[in-house]
């Protein structure tokens, strides 16, 4: 049975996009090596990225930008975003696994998995490569707009980034329908 992972990150800073991964692993994959992304350390969450990226049988990234979650609002655009990383796939799985409440309109069988993404391997690789992706792309923006440090706190709702929020006003990327200041 082949198992596709979804997770995201991204639901609650104030800027950037939110961010999806959809992920197969192969039967030989080493699931001793994942966790939550939110429990690993930034270094490690880099390695394992890696290793995801480098070993997984297939893997593919979805995105919703500010001005969609704007528009539709964080829950709609995590589950496009979700749609559009399951939408890069090249093969289709017996079985998704989504993290969460929720699940994506798709044809093969989808379920959503409260707290998958600490017990799953699908979803807990897919939580890595959402997240470092993230994060990957909020330091590179940070290289073409410095006033907010989006490299180090990633957009979200930080002392330090509502401080510079309000000294500046929002960057182009930042979430209108959020409350920002």
């Amino acid at each position: 049975m082949i198992i596709c992972g979804i997770d995201e990150a991204g639901r609650g800073p104030l800027a950037g996009p939110v961010t999806a991964a959809a992920v197969i692993l192969p039967k030989c994959f080493p699931i001793n090596h994942l966790n939550d992304s939110k429990a690993l350390s930034r270094r490690a969450r880099e390695e394992q990225s890696l290793l995801v990226r480098q070993n997984a049988q297939e893997w593919s990234i979805g995105w919703a930008w500010p001005l969609e979650i704007d528009r539709i609002n964080i829950h709609h655009a995590t589950l496009l975003a979700m749609l559009r990383a399951y939408k890069g796939l090249r093969c289709i799985p017996d079985l998704v696994l989504v993290d969460g409440r929720f699940t994506i309109a798709i044809d093969p069988k989808c379920r959503a998995e409260i707290g998958g993404d600490s017990r799953i391997p699908e979803i807990m690789a897919a939580s890595i490569l959402a997240k470092t992706t993230r994060d990957r792309w909020m330091v590179r923006y940070s290289r073409i707009d410095n006033r907010y440090d989006f490299d180090i706190h990633k957009g979200y709702p930080t002392k330090k980034h509502r401080s510079l929020l309000r000294r500046h006003g929002p960057s182009p990327i930042h979430r209108r329908s959020f409350k920002l200041g």
